[in-house]
């Protein structure tokens, strides 16, 4: 018998990451009985990219961002079903996480892995990257890369390059990256690091952190070499409906890690899901129009 999706969860990827990379976890949402809507952020996938060098990961303005994601959901407002469901990883967590800061109430609930708050810097102190981005964007090189570094993806092993511990998983998705090069993104620019300390340091205010009402559950990587995750707990505290679940010994890309470990996401998501759409109110749904689309795309 066909029932009525459950709602519908709406998927952003971090830095570098187009929607394809995410196909098991939308696999998962749909056998849970979720509607998928996932979109590449601007610059990355399929999507447009910024700059003649398409490998260049750019960004201009945190705002462009959230005005693309406006559109995403208003152009399928009337089309993916409610209750809604927010997932975003790294930089699109942060991004994400801004959306509901700003007023955002067609959500019923976030889940957000290793959200960019704050970026670790290696040996370089923030202050230090700090001058550095506003010296190169005072001097016309926004669109050049960061000291100098393409960080060609197609040379990327598991061994050096890889935020999951799960090698089989880390190898699909180097072969959907050989099957299609267009979505291959490089390193960034001093344009998007600029894109990246502006998100963290707007999306930390508390004052923004204790506007946001849904609740939010943020899954963090132990073993994260990319984001504080400190931070995160920080800012977890800070929500008005926050919650912090740390997981030991997971890298950056916690959906992509090992079963057990990434088993921690989807039990967050499940309890999620038993809150804004428990399993026993479903009920069997009419036969839709020729016309009228049964799940978003």
């Amino acid at each position: 018998m066909t029932r009525k999706p459950r709602g519908t969860v709406i998927v952003s990827p971090g830095r570098t990451e187009p929607i394809e990379k995410y196909f098991e976890v939308i696999g998962n949402f749909l056998a849970r009985g979720w509607c998928v809507l996932a979109h590449d952020w601007r610059g990355q996938g399929l999507s447009a990219r910024l700059l003649p060098d398409r490998l260049k990961g750019h960004a201009r303005a945190v705002e462009e961002f959230l005005d693309d994601y406006a559109r995403l959901l208003d152009t399928y407002e009337t089309r993916a079903p409610k209750p809604w469901i927010m997932v975003g990883h790294s930089m699109g967590a942060v991004l994400n996480l801004m959306t509901l800061q700003a007023g955002e109430e067609r959500f019923s609930g976030a889940l957000l892995t290793s959200p960019m708050l704050r970026i670790k810097t290696g040996k370089r102190s923030a202050w230090s990257v700090k001058l550095a981005v506003r010296w190169n964007l005072r001097h016309g090189k926004a669109g050049d890369y960061v000291l100098d570094n393409p960080d060609d993806p197609f040379d990327h092993t598991f061994e050096k390059d890889a935020l999951t511990s799960d090698e089989t998983r880390y190898e699909q998705w180097r072969q959907q990256l050989y099957a299609c090069p267009h979505l291959a993104v490089g390193g960034p620019t001093w344009g998007w690091l600029a894109f990246a300390l502006d998100v963290g340091e707007r999306s930390l205010k508390p004052k923004a952190l204790k506007a946001v009402r849904v609740p939010v559950a943020i899954v963090q990587a132990g073993e994260d070499d990319r984001v504080w995750k400190q931070t995160s707990k920080w800012a977890a505290r800070r929500l008005g409906r926050g919650r912090y679940v740390e997981v030991p010994g997971a890298k950056h890309e916690v959906i992509m890690e090992t079963d057990d470990l990434r088993a921690t996401f989807l039990e967050e998501f499940d309890a999620m899901g038993a809150y804004v759409s428990p399993v026993e109110d479903l009920s069997p749904i009419a036969a839709p129009a020729a016309d009228e689309p049964t799940e978003a795309a």
